[in-house]
């Protein structure tokens, strides 16, 4: 997940890095991803409560619209959000892109099972789907309904970009979804808790407890849940977008949050060039990121492998991407 700028979930469970056109330092994360967890007995899933169909968004709703477009003018101004991909100026090894890898698909950014409880550092496991990825959009009764259009066209390239780049499949669909990316407006946050429950009625309650009061510094989410008790293999995938956001920000969330649900789940600050970095200097997936999922994606590599045992091919597999550049 990530934190603000491009929305991260923070440094401490929900860290302070100052975003984009940010007033003071009181914005937290922008993006989170919570790492497959066990889940509990099985609980009735809750129904969504009704709709409001007010036509017109509420103030809070406004406010929101104006403090992201400030967010993103910020950023834009001083370099940042870019959409290049990388340049001359981000050179790295396939050194440094093993090095990233480890620090990107392996560590744990937060506690398994724990909600936003912040990991103590140190090597997890690969995590990855192993079964066809089936995703679909779904949107709040409250969102402005000219930006649907565009949002799910945004979600079916970027979905086709990445089955291209990871050679596994992935498709959008119109039910049967196994990864359900939100978008939902601040009048429809009484609706994400309950339609998460209804996608995953076991749902771990720690991974809903964001939601009761969710900060503006949380632009966007992801939660990724194994289908076996403890497993690494995952599942289900929910990632939930606000729509308040303009477009380039709602578009990085999409990047973001949808790559950290194939298994890119950590931020690292050392890492460049890419979208896994708190600091935002780059919105979109770029050419660095690409190769992560390549990596990933290798079939040699399987869930749960530790870092020792998936060094050979990491180390391999990065000198055949990058070992050139």
């Amino acid at each position: 997940m990530r934190v603000t700028g491009k929305l991260k979930a923070a440094a401490a469970a929900l860290c302070c890095v100052a975003l984009a056109g940010c007033v003071g330092s009181d914005l937290a994360p922008r993006k989170t991803s919570v790492t497959p967890a066990q889940r509990p007995e099985a609980v009735v899933p809750a129904a969504l409560p009704a709709p409001n169909v007010a036509a017109q968004p509420s103030a809070a709703s406004l406010a929101l619209v104006d403090y992201y477009a400030r967010v993103q003018h910020d950023r834009l101004a001083r370099g940042l959000l870019r959409t290049d991909g990388g340049g001359p100026d981000t050179a790295f090894t396939d050194t440094m892109l093993a090095r990233n890898f480890a620090r990107i698909a392996l560590e744990e950014e937060y506690v398994r099972g724990g909600g936003l409880q912040p990991s103590q550092g140190g090597s997890g496991a690969i995590k990855k789907w192993t079964k066809p990825i089936r995703m679909t959009t779904e949107f709040g009764p409250r969102v402005p309904r000219d930006q649907i259009a565009w949002d799910q066209a945004q979600v079916a390239s970027y979905a086709a970009r990445l089955s291209r780049v990871t050679g596994h499949p992935i498709q959008m669909v119109e039910s049967g979804a196994n990864f359900h990316v939100l978008f939902m407006s601040e009048d429809d946050k009484d609706r994400i808790a309950p339609r998460i429950r209804q996608i995953v009625p076991d749902v771990n309650p720690n991974a809903l407890r964001v939601f009761n009061n969710l900060p503006r510094g949380i632009h966007c989410l992801v939660m990724a849940f194994s289908d076996t008790p403890g497993g690494y293999d995952y599942g289900t995938a929910i990632a939930v977008i606000r729509t308040e956001h303009p477009e380039l920000l709602r578009r990085s969330c999409i990047h973001e949050e949808v790559a950290q649900g194939l298994g890119l789940g950590n931020d690292d600050p050392r890492a460049r060039p890419t979208i896994f970095n708190d600091d935002d200097e780059f919105a979109l997936l770029t050419t660095h990121d690409e190769m992560l999922l390549k990596i990933l994606y290798d079939p040699r590599l399987r869930p749960g492998m530790t870092l020792s045992q998936a060094s050979p091919v990491i180390n391999q597999r990065a000198t055949e991407l990058a070992g050139g550049l």
